[in-house]
């Protein structure tokens, strides 16, 4: 965080195939070392496999999907006076989708399927159906929030 000045947010370029820019940065997300094109295969082959499975189109389910996962609240750490509090605040809209992303990732990678497309659109599927191990994730994060509501006047 710079004390200065803004930080200027990059544009993203919309995904070739659907030209959405959701996708696009879903893609960057699942992207290792540079390898886009290969990120790109394992999303759209994953799109296409939800579209044969559920008769839905794939960019609406990974709509559904990352909307449904999207945390509301969390808690941070804050020290007042030697003692560390977990203090509930509201998630800002661009670490809302990023950590909705980052979840579904992360569960689809321990997935027992055998490609990485399988793995993460039954991850898809499943957080479009609200159930799966992405929502439970996000049902955590919000009842720890919940329950640390007494100290939210440490907010500042």
């Amino acid at each position: 965080m710079p004390r200065r000045r803004e930080v200027v947010k990059r544009s993203i370029t919309p995904d070739p195939k659907y030209g959405d820019v959701l996708l696009a940065r879903f893609i960057n997300y699942i992207m290792r070392r540079g390898k886009k094109s290969t990120a790109e295969k394992i999303v759209y082959n994953a799109l296409d496999i939800i579209e044969k499975k559920t008769d839905q189109k794939g960019l609406e389910v990974l709509r559904r999907a990352i909307e449904n996962v999207k945390p509301v609240l969390e808690v941070t750490s804050r020290r007042v006076g030697g003692a560390t509090y977990q203090v509930p605040i509201e998630v800002r809209s661009d670490r809302r989708v990023a950590l909705a992303m980052r979840w579904i990732i992360m569960y689809a990678k321990q997935r027992p399927e055998h490609t990485m497309a399988e793995k993460l659109a039954s991850e898809l599927m499943l957080a479009h159906k609200m159930d799966g191990p992405s929502i439970k994730k996000r049902e955590d994060t919000h009842r720890m929030a919940e329950a640390n509501k007494a100290f939210a006047h440490y907010r500042w």
